[in-house]
C-alpha cells in the first residue's frame, strides 16, 4: 500500500512509454501518419525484418557493444582506484578531490562535450599544443574520435562509481583490514581478497547502471562526433535510431530500434545477476 503511489507514477512514466514504443515498432508510423494525413499501418516484424536485414545495423550494433564495454571498464576502474585514493589522503585533499568530481558529476552531457571538444580543438586546444601535436583533428579518425567521446564519458560517470565505493569501503570494519595487513597481505591483495568481495553488491549496482547509461549514450557522441562522425563511422545505436526516427521520419523503424536496446539490456542485466547467483551472491 506505501509504495502503490510511487508504483502509479513509475507505470506513467516508465511502462506506458514502453508501451507505446513497443506498438509503434510493428507500425508503419513516417510523418504522413503523424501529421494525421494517412493512417497508420500494420506492419508486422517488418520494421524489424527491415532493421536485421540492414549491414549497418550490425556494424553499429558492434561499435556499441565494443564501445560501452571500453567505458564501462574505464569507468570502473578509474572510480575504484580514485575511491581507494580517498581513504589514503587527508582531509584537506579529499575534500577537493570531491568537490571536483562532484563538479564533473553536475556538469550537463552537453556543456561537458562542448568543453572537451574546445579542450581537443585542432586549432585553438591547449591538449595539441602541449602534445606537440599541431593541428590533428581528434574527430576527424573512427578510432580516434571514439576514444575523445570515451575520456569524456568516464570523466562525467566516474564520480558516481567513486562516492559509491568509497561509501562501501569506509563501512568495511577495520578489523578485517587490520587483521589482514597483519597477516603480511599487500594493498592489492587486500582489495582483491577483502575488500571487492565485500563491496560485491555494490560493485554490481554500479556495474549494471555503468552498462545502462553507457550504451545508450547518446549526447556525447552527438554533440562531438557532430551527429556521428563522418559517413556514420561513430553512429552507436541511440544515435542511428535517433537518425531513422527524426531524420528520416521513420518513426516505426527507430522505435523497432529502441525495443532491440531495451531487450539486450534486460538481457545483459539479467545474464550478469544470474551469474552473481550462481556463485552464491546475495544480492
Amino acid at each position: 500500500m506505501y509504495l502503490a503511489p510511487a508504483l502509479v507514477v513509475l507505470g506513467g512514466l516508465l511502462v506506458y512509454p514502453i508501451y507505446q514504443l513497443g506498438l509503434i515498432s510493428f507500425f508503419q508510423y513516417t510523418q504522413a501518419q503523424v501529421s494525421g494525413g494517412e493512417p497508420a499501418t500494420f506492419e508486422g516484424f517488418g520494421n524489424y525484418a527491415e532493421l536485421f536485414g540492414d549491414p549497418q545495423f550490425w556494424q553499429v550494433l558492434l561499435a556499441t557493444v565494443l564501445f560501452a564495454a571500453a567505458c564501462v571498464v574505464s569507468t570502473l576502474a578509474v572510480g575504484c582506484a580514485l575511491a581507494v585514493l580517498l581513504t589514503r589522503v587527508r582531509a584537506l585533499p579529499r575534500l577537493a578531490l570531491m568537490l571536483a568530481a562532484l563538479g564533473a558529476w553536475a556538469t550537463p552531457a552537453v556543456t561537458g562535450s562542448t568543453v572537451w571538444l574546445f579542450l581537443f580543438d585542432p586549432d585553438f586546444g591547449p591538449v595539441n599544443r602541449m602534445l606537440g601535436l599541431g593541428d590533428h583533428s581528434w574527430t576527424y579518425g573512427r578510432i580516434s574520435a571514439f576514444f575523445l567521446v570515451l575520456l569524456e564519458v568516464v570523466w562525467c560517470s566516474f564520480p558516481f562509481v567513486m562516492v559509491t565505493v568509497y561509501a562501501g569501503i569506509r563501512a568495511v570494519p577495520g578489523e578485517v583490514l587490520e587483521a589482514a595487513s597483519l597477516d603480511g597481505a599487500s594493498q592489492w591483495r587486500i582489495w582483491r581478497s577483502v575488500i571487492a568481495p565485500m563491496l560485491r553488491p555494490i560493485l554490481v549496482v554500479v556495474t549494471i547502471q555503468s552498462v545502462i547509461w553507457d550504451f545508450k549514450v547518446f549526447t556525447q557522441i552527438y554533440v562531438m562526433t557532430g551527429g556521428g562522425g563522418i559517413a556514420g563511422q561513430n553512429l552507436v545505436l541511440n544515435v542511428y535510431a535517433y537518425q531513422q526516427a527524426f531524420a528520416s521520419s521513420q518513426y516505426g523503424l527507430g522505435s523497432a530500434i529502441g525495443v532491440v536496446m531495451l531487450l539486450i539490456l534486460l538481457a545483459v542485466t539479467l545474464v550478469y545477476l544470474r551469474l552473481l547467483r550462481r556463485q552464491g551472491e546475495e544480492l
